[in-house]
């Protein structure tokens, strides 16, 4: 019992729901994943690839390569895993490691030092930081969860169980297309953690290692759980927000994509009691306790069916959220009435305001009405996690810190033009983004080229002089497809093809590309320095 207190055995990692797969493969049968630190620490980094083989069932890891095998048999105590943590990226760097086709689980890294796993007959022992006597405790490490099979990519940052190091999660799919979510804004790490001090009973739910380093900010539930927060917190509000509907009527519409499926929920003493629309009951709920909220378990069930799983997956989130008794249809997604209740989640509430898209995973169905940080592609060519700086500069769709020279803006909307997530990777596209001063959004005039914070430069993939070609950031190498000149009139030329930098289709939205055109003097054409 003292080794399952102390310890999480992973039986099942956190994966999206069922997900019909096609009758044949899509993507490579190993999908290269980019990790980049834009942290701003000088820390060794750990990365280690851990799950469950979706083919066979076996738990197991996989090589930096996407090579799968299969964990050895444990023992009682709990014996030392096998080290298979592959060298992650320096500060400024990044490693690519791959993931099998068939694999569902979870990507760690660490800072300093190795993480130390361990395993029982049942299978691995992870990671649990949160409970007196962990051999993590005192490591800074996080991680990020993803399944790939048949069907895609489903990839997310978690903030489910802990805060500890912010990072952004994209993919790029087989058209080009790149999605991103997951990244903090400026300064958001800190903000995170100063404004988790700043609330009454809160404070000791961070954890501070002896060398001043905050290693983590635990959920409430884990926070609770240990000791840190009051185990009742939430219960003033559960409580009031249970008693609103003996004499009002609570309308749930779990499916987006289905208006017309809803359940009633009316309480009666501690129950809640939900009918369809036949009249028919179809469930019941007793009052949760704080810890069923933080969870989403316990009073709150959610079996993978499409009738209690899905208004019980509603009650949790708008519980979470502060919604419940005050709005009576659920789920909200206006997240503008979200967290205002007196008690409310105050971890959910401070991830969310630092995040750049308002995304996060801060508790377990943050999914509903999706305002989770996942990304998804089902057809995907390549990934990308990058870890965000830990002060200064935010994440945007960067995500990198610091950095020297100036941006360059668009006159139109007055968005920046970006490297995504810091990829600073030969063939990365650029995109514009919200302005946010990090290193992906800092460019130096050397020799007539545009070069990034980390010497890469702005290139026109082969010298084309082509309308429409793509601009991306490529070696260096003096070419004239590196060439740019910003004229008086506020063009930026590329002499070579005697074209403009034009956003592309006059997009006016984060993640918009730009492209090489006709100069022809229009607003989607004209650029300052910043």
């Amino acid at each position: 019992m003292r080794a399952k207190k102390l310890l999480a055995v992973l039986a099942a990692l956190i994966v999206p729901l069922a997900i019909p797969a096609p009758a044949l493969a899509i993507g490579p049968s190993v999908l290269p994943v980019t990790v980049t630190n834009s942290t701003g620490r000088g820390d060794a980094t750990y990365l280690y690839v851990i799950g469950v083989n979706t083919n066979t069932g076996r738990l197991g890891y996989v090589n930096q390569g996407g090579t799968f095998t299969p964990w050895p048999a444990g023992s009682i105590p709990p014996s030392p895993a096998p080290d298979v943590a592959i060298g992650g990226p320096g500060n400024g760097g990044n490693t690519t490691i791959n993931f099998p086709r068939g694999f569902s689980g979870r990507v760690y890294f660490s800072f300093g030092e190795k993480l130390k796993f361990f395993l029982t007959p049942d299978g691995l022992v992870q990671p649990a930081p949160w409970a007196d006597g962990d051999a993590n405790q005192n490591i800074l490490f996080d991680w990020s969860e993803f399944t790939y099979n048949d069907a895609g990519l489903w990839l997310n940052s978690s903030q489910v169980d802990m805060f500890a190091v912010p990072h952004a999660v994209s993919v790029t799919g087989a058209n080009g297309a790149t999605s991103r979510t997951g990244a903090v804004v400026a300064d958001g790490r800190n903000n995170v953690i100063n404004g988790i001090k700043a609330q009454s009973g809160w404070a000791n739910t961070v954890y501070t290692r002896s060398d001043g380093t905050v290693l983590r900010v635990l959920s409430p539930g884990k926070a609770a759980g240990a000791g840190k927060l009051a185990s009742g917190y939430l219960d003033p509000y559960i409580s009031w927000a249970w008693n609103q509907y003996t004499g009002k009527t609570l309308t749930v519409v779990p499916f987006g994509d289905q208006p017309n499926t809803k359940y009633y929920g009316r309480t009666s003493g501690n129950v809640m009691n939900f009918t369809n629309s036949a009249g028919q009951q179809v469930a019941s709920f007793n009052k949760p306790s704080s810890a069923s909220v933080w969870g989403c378990d316990g009073d709150l069930p959610a079996p993978n069916d499409q009738v209690v799983g899905p208004i019980s997956r509603t009650l949790c989130a708008a519980l979470n959220r502060g919604t419940l008794g005050s709005i009576d249809t659920q789920p909200s997604t206006n997240a503008a009435e979200f967290y205002q209740s007196n008690p409310t989640n105050q971890y959910a509430r401070l991830i969310h305001a630092n995040m750049a898209d308002g995304k996060a995973y801060a508790f377990a169905f943050d999914d509903v009405g999706n305002f989770e940080s996942l990304v998804h592609d089902g057809d995907p060519r390549s990934a990308g996690i990058t870890l965000s700086p830990f002060s200064g500069g935010g994440g945007g769709g960067g995500g990198g810190g610091g950095g020297t020279g100036n941006a360059i803006i668009s006159d139109w909307n007055g968005k920046c033009l970006d490297v995504p997530s810091s990829n600073f990777s030969d063939g990365v596209q650029v995109q514009m983004w919200g302005c946010n001063g990090t290193g992906a959004q800092k460019w130096n005039a050397v020799g007539g080229a545009l070069q990034t914070s980390n010497n890469m430069c702005l290139d026109v993939p082969w010298g084309s002089t082509a309308n429409g070609a793509i601009i991306q950031i490529a070696t260096c190498s003096g070419n004239p497809a590196q060439q740019w000149v910003l004229s008086g009139a506020g063009d930026l030329v590329n002499p070579q093809a005697n074209k403009c930098l034009d956003i592309k289709d006059w997009n006016g939205n984060d993640g918009a590309k730009a492209q090489l055109w006709d100069c022809a003097g229009s607003a989607n054409q004209k650029w300052h320095r910043g």
